[in-house]
């Protein structure tokens, strides 16, 4: 009751304010963003929970961010999107600033598209669409199959049906694909997400490449992944983008995948930090260590299995434990969804249940396909809208 009617008065003071859009710069923290907007430090970084500290450690560079100033320029409000579930949202109340995590306020479409190559799909999707993810992750799902160079020619066809969130009106999170073809040599080669949230081809074979292995050997799993998660006790949203393998000081920790260091360094809430810039999009974090092993430093190339540190509890840390991030395309998911994943084919009772999703994905294609169904840009909304919107939600 109390939040809600601190976001009515908010709602109140929009007609005599303004709301400004920007990117989170590229390398910038928290704190130093804080500081630039002469914002406390004290309450909205040092004072909060732990976990809350930490978590300001995962806002994506080039994130779009809303800030609303009154009429004598005071920040009102501003909202930090950490993932597609959850952003920190900063406010101002009786001269204090106040720092909590609320859930988005999204829509979810899903939508469509057909076009015919005029150059390659990657090329005419972009200039189709103006979405280099859309782009993206079409090529991405055909990479290991098709050979787009050799085998494609102008005039074939190619169709997607995915599942795009939007905020603010703008297109926001990477787009979830639930089915993409591409027409070759008269053939049309077909994508599919199935129920368990992995891709297959038309015989069922799984499409997914990148394998990941454990980082710490036989440790214990004490936190697993989750974006957004209301605790009932401390009446907060909370969200842990990653996974944590407890385990003693001094544990080795072995690279998830073959890739390069991209960052080794201390940061405040993850303490001693490596980040791994692997193949596909992927980026593994590995946080807390108690050292680095001789010789990681950034742009090294490492192999899976390779050690890079060791267990410990530097930053933001209750114990010695790996906190364990996997981003792709620079959105975090869950690690155990693609750790010590095989290659695999599905039994025969799971392609029976395959066969009934492909026939709905085959038949929402071909409905595409005689529409001529062409990429429609969505409207914008209002923004100062959208502040409304957050306290009705509240």
């Amino acid at each position: 009751m109390i939040r809600f009617l601190i976001f009515f008065l908010f709602s109140i003071s929009l007609f005599a304010s303004s709301v400004e859009n920007f990117r989170w710069s590229n390398g910038e923290t928290y704190l130093t963003f804080l500081e630039k907007q002469k914002l406390p430090t004290k309450s909205l970084y040092y004072n909060i929970d732990p976990d809350e500290q930490q978590l300001t450690e995962d806002i994506i560079s080039g994130v779009n961010c809303q800030l609303l100033r009154d009429k004598n320029d005071k920040i009102l409000q501003i909202l930090i999107p950490l993932n597609d579930e959850l952003q920190i949202h900063i406010y101002s109340m009786d001269d204090n600033y106040y720092f909590e995590t609320i859930p988005i306020i999204s829509e979810t479409r899903v939508e469509a598209f057909t076009l015919q190559i005029e150059n390659s799909p990657y090329l005419d999707i972009i200039k189709e669409t103006g979405s280099k993810k859309l782009a993206t992750i079409f090529v991405s799902a055909f990479k290991q199959s098709l050979n787009f160079s050799s085998n494609l020619k102008k005039g074939d066809t190619l169709a997607m049906v995915y599942e795009q969130k939007y905020r603010l009106g703008k297109p926001f999170s990477m787009p979830n694909l639930h089915v993409a073809m591409i027409e070759m040599k008269n053939k049309k080669n077909y994508i599919y997400l199935s129920d368990d949230g992995r891709y297959y081809n038309e015989d069922g074979t799984e499409v997914e490449s990148f394998l990941l292995a454990t980082p710490v050997r036989g440790a214990r799993i004490s936190s697993r992944f989750t974006k957004s998660r209301f605790h009932p006790v401390l009446k907060k949203y909370r969200a842990h983008q990653g996974v944590d393998y407890a385990a003693g000081s001094g544990t080795p920790i072995m690279a998830a995948g073959d890739g390069k260091i991209a960052f080794v360094g201390f940061s405040s809430g993850y303490g001693n930090l490596i980040k791994i810039q692997h193949t596909e999009g992927l980026l593994t974090l590995y946080a807390h260590q108690k050292s680095f092993r001789k010789g990681v430093r950034s742009g090294v190339a490492v192999k899976k299995g390779d050690v890079i540190g060791y267990v410990g509890s530097t930053g933001v840390s209750t114990g010695p434990h790996l906190h364990f991030g996997l981003y792709k395309d620079g959105t975090a998911i869950d690690p155990l969804s693609v750790v010590q994943v095989t290659r695999q084919k599905l039994s025969a009772k799971e392609l029976a249940a395959f066969a009934k999703m492909k026939e709905k994905h085959n038949e929402s294609i071909r409905v595409h396909l005689e529409k001529g169904t062409k990429f429609i840009k969505m409207p914008e909304a209002e923004q100062e809208c959208y502040f409304n919107d957050i306290s009705n939600s509240g």
